[in-house]
């Protein structure tokens, strides 16, 4: 193998690697992207089995103040199941 050939070895090796830490990289944020919409799903699953209502944070920074009543009663409803 020549000087040359090793030079341009390396640099594909090189690439190569870089290539494959950008896929990790992209890897884990799609997959922390999923694992935030599952958790999510599943919490207002959840909610909506005990008789409340989840909103979604992307709609809810547009309207931060638009549920507090619904959040009152939302308090009230489990301040009572608390007590029971």
């Amino acid at each position: 193998m020549t000087i040359h050939e090793s030079s341009d070895l390396l640099k594909k090796v090189e690439r190569y690697e870089a290539a494959v830490h950008e896929l990790e990289a992209a890897h884990e944020d799609v997959k922390d992207v999923l694992m935030e919409s599952i958790l999510f799903a599943r919490w207002q699953q959840l909610g909506t089995q005990l008789g409340f209502s989840a909103v979604d944070p992307a709609k809810q920074r547009e309207e931060p103040n638009r549920d507090l009543q619904q959040l009152n009663q939302q308090i009230s409803a489990m301040s009572e199941s608390w007590a029971h």
